[in-house]
């Protein structure tokens, strides 16, 4: 009985390792990617063409600004165009010619959405540290202005007593009770 089961195993392997071939082959020669997939007028697109033998290729379009120039090797083909400002939205026709095939293709281009008049800028200085973020004086005098005399007189104090420390450890150390 576990002789029919190797058997039957092995004939479903041998079945599936025939069919696997051809099914691949049946399979379109490369693909295409398109970034971003629905762009709008004067948007940068970047394509890629997968399965072309040759070092280079061609992406024509009566979208795009000028055709774009692939470039690659190991099978993977990439490059960069731009669509043309003055496109309508809607379906165009995209030809890609490779060494060993072509591909046929076309790209949607969408409405270009709406933009801001004028871009959002600072109207004060940004308190971000340097110049400005130390708070601005009041008229009267309230407000921070730095160091003062109170800071001045604790500095003192501190630096006194550190010199005081120091020629009290000298002394401590030449007498020898250190």
């Amino acid at each position: 009985m576990g002789s029919l089961k190797v058997a039957l195993c092995a004939g479903v392997a041998a079945v599936a390792a025939t069919l696997t071939p051809a099914a691949y082959a049946a399979e379109p020669a490369g693909g295409v990617s398109v970034t971003p997939s629905t762009p709008a007028p004067g948007d940068e697109v970047a394509l890629q063409v997968t399965g072309c033998a040759g070092r280079t290729a061609t992406a024509a379009s009566r979208a795009f600004v000028s055709d774009a120039h692939l470039v690659g090797s190991g099978g993977s083909l990439s490059g960069e165009t731009r669509v043309r400002t003055s496109v309508d939205p809607g379906s165009y026709d995209v030809t890609i010619t490779c060494a060993d095939f072509r591909v046929d293709g076309v790209i949607k281009v969408v409405a270009a959405s709406a933009r801001p008049a004028t871009l959002a800028s600072p109207v004060a200085p940004v308190r971000a540290g340097g110049g400005g973020a130390a708070p601005p004086v009041t008229a009267d005098g309230s407000g921070v202005g730095g160091p003062g005399v109170a800071h001045a007189v604790t500095g003192l104090l501190l630096a006194g007593t550190a010199a005081v420390a120091v020629a009290l450890r000298r002394t401590r150390r030449r007498s020898g009770t250190d």
